[in-house]
C-alpha cells in the first residue's frame, strides 16, 4: 500500500475514534492486531488479537458511556509503508472544572491495508518532583 493510502486509512481511524465507533475501528485492524495503552500497571497495558484490542478500544473510548467525545487537533502524519507517527492534542470538558489536556503521538504499524498496531504515548499536566 502507498502511503497516500496510509493516510486515508489513518483519516479513517481518527473519524472512528472521534465517533466511537467500534464496529469502524475493527474494520481497519488486521487480524494479528495489538494496541499499547499508554496506561496500566505495565506501564501501560497491551491488548492483542481482535477480541482484546476491541476491549481496550471500549475501555479507553469509554464506549457506551455519557462522557462527552473530546476535542481533538491532529496534526499532519510522518507517514512510511511500514509505520506512521501522528501527534494529537485532546480536550477533555468536565462537568466540574477545567477541562483536562492530554498531548500524545500514536505509533501505527501496517501490513497490508490494515494497522497491525496502534502503541500510544502521552503528556498529562501534573505537579513536577519536588527536588
Amino acid at each position: 500500500m502507498e502511503s497516500s493510502n496510509r493516510g486515508e486509512l489513518l483519516e479513517a481511524f481518527t473519524a472512528a475514534w472521534g465517533a466511537k465507533d467500534l464496529e469502524a475501528l475493527m474494520s481497519l485492524m488486521a487480524d494479528d492486531c495489538a494496541f499499547r495503552a499508554s496506561v496500566g500497571p505495565g506501564p501501560g497495558t497491551t491488548f492483542e488479537g481482535r477480541a482484546e484490542v476491541r476491549r481496550g478500544f471500549s475501555l479507553f473510548l469509554g464506549a457506551g458511556g455519557s462522557a462527552p467525545a473530546p476535542v481533538t487537533e491532529v496534526d499532519e502524519p510522518l507517514i512510511s509503508d511500514r509505520f506512521a507517527l501522528v501527534r494529537w492534542k485532546a480536550t477533555y470538558p468536565q462537568e466540574q472544572g477545567p477541562s483536562v489536556v492530554v498531548v500524545a503521538c500514536d505509533i501505527f504499524e501496517f501490513e497490508g491495508d490494515r494497522i497491525t498496531l496502534k502503541d500510544t504515548y502521552r503528556k498529562v499536566a501534573g505537579e513536577l518532583p519536588a527536588g
